[in-house]
């Protein structure tokens, strides 16, 4: 099953501040063979999904009339439109839904179930994130579609799965974050100022589940190719969540010990933190003895590397409250740019510690065009950041800026089912669509 293929922009990768255009492209996209039907909404599922887009699949997203994705209503921040003025576009539903097209449909309605029912038929993928089994009520189930289309993928993605004692609760990226175990290893000590757990400033286990559910969607893909048949992709917040403890979790089941919170610092790793300079801080990154010894050269103080407790890794994790003090009065002699370009000299990793403004202003970010604009038909030109996958051959392509709400409803339900404008129309008439 396969759509017609958009292409990508000449290159796939517009340099920093160019407008995306949209023009048809002369090499397909990746997945340009792959239509998803988009159920999904907030961030985890739509997440999930512009990658696909962005590596050229065809994307439905399916969102309720007159309403659409909670994020959109997810303001302030708006965007200002062209002359300066507040929209109603929220910023938080540009993060995650771009190369997708808009289609209302009432699902509470039979109509609208079957309309979704046949677009299904036509898809390759199927995205959603209702609670476990709460799609089975319309008909929308895993179950029922296989029968509509045997090589469909079905992605579901929730809380904590379709099976254990906790399947039926809903399950929030802030929620999972504190009963995965990542705020007991985030943020300060408690016998520090300022102690205590802290979630991360960006809903992290929701973007780390979409990645891992567009990377088991397009494994489902490949295991059809060789089958003939799609599968049921089940993703859960907290399953990511633990998965990606990655070394702290290895660290508590080598030992039986929880690892406990060291604010910026590194379990295995010192000096591996951030410290104060002159003017602000910088992050001090040593991977090796090596730099550690090139870095005590640089602030004047090599005796420090030939100190049996400083003068390994081992020895440095083990005398960490002793070291740290005294790293932490010398970083302040200097500015933190002059750290930087000093120790930069001398192969030891360091770098500043970047507000938003300093890192869209970075060399390197506009460099490598992480921030791009589209032309919205709401809010004008819209900045949004680029897409951080680089393939030489079949390019990302930012070929639709995130759609008003409905944007494609009639383009979809004429060109993808074939229904008649008319036909069309009556389903507005109706409130199906």
């Amino acid at each position: 099953m396969t759509r017609e293929t958009a292409g990508n922009t000449a290159d796939g990768q517009p340099s920093e501040g160019a407008a995306a255009t949209g023009a048809r492209p002369a090499r397909a996209g990746a997945l340009s063979h792959i239509r998803v039907l988009d159920l999904s909404r907030v961030l985890a599922g739509p997440w999930a999904t512009q990658i696909l887009g962005d590596l050229g699949a065809d994307v439905i997203k399916i969102e309720r009339p007159d309403a659409g994705d909670d994020t959109r209503g997810w303001g302030p921040p708006w965007m200002p439109d062209e002359q300066g003025r507040e929209s109603r576009v929220a910023a938080y539903y540009l993060c995650a839904n771009r190369n997708k097209r808009s289609v209302t449909v009432d699902m509470a309605s039979p109509e609208g179930q079957d309309l979704i029912r046949q677009l299904a038929r036509q898809s390759d993928v199927l995205v959603e994130n209702f609670k476990a089994g709460g799609l089975a009520r319309y008909g929308l189930d895993y179950d029922s579609l296989k029968t509509v289309n045997p090589r469909l993928v079905y992605c579901s993605i929730t809380g904590f799965g379709q099976t254990g004692p906790y399947a039926a609760r809903a399950g929030y990226d802030f929620l999972i974050q504190g009963l995965g175990g990542l705020m007991s290893v985030t943020g300060r000590p408690d016998d520090q100022p300022g102690g205590g757990p802290m979630k991360v400033g960006v809903a992290l286990t929701d973007i780390l589940t979409g990645l891992y559910a567009a990377n088991a969607i397009q494994a489902a893909l490949a295991a059809r190719e060789r089958t003939g048949q799609g599968q049921h992709v089940d993703m859960a917040l907290l399953d990511v969540q633990v998965a990606c403890l990655a070394n702290q979790a290895m660290n508590y089941l080598a030992t039986g010990r929880s690892p406990g919170r060291l604010g910026n610092a590194h379990p295995s790793i010192v000096p591996y933190q951030d410290f104060p300079t002159a003017d602000g801080y910088m992050i001090l990154a040593i991977g090796n003895d090596g730099q550690f010894a090139r870095f005590c050269e640089e602030a004047g103080r090599p005796d420090l590397a030939a100190d049996a407790r400083f003068a390994t890794n081992r020895a440095r994790v083990e005398h960490r409250d002793a070291l740290i003090p005294i790293l932490r009065h010398l970083t302040t002699a200097r500015t933190t740019a002059q750290w930087v370009e000093a120790l930069e000299s001398r192969a030891v990793p360091c770098g500043p510690i970047n507000a938003m403004e300093q890192v869209f202003d970075d060399a390197q970010v506009r460099a490598r065009g992480l921030r791009i604009e589209m032309s919205h038909p709401e809010a004008g030109t819209v900045p949004l950041v680029a897409s951080p996958i680089r393939l030489s051959d079949t390019p990302v392509d930012y070929r639709l800026p995130p759609p008003p709400l409905g944007a494609h409803t009639a383009d979809v339900l004429t060109g993808v089912l074939g229904l008649a404008p008319e036909e069309v129309r009556a389903l507005r008439a109706r409130g199906v669509v």
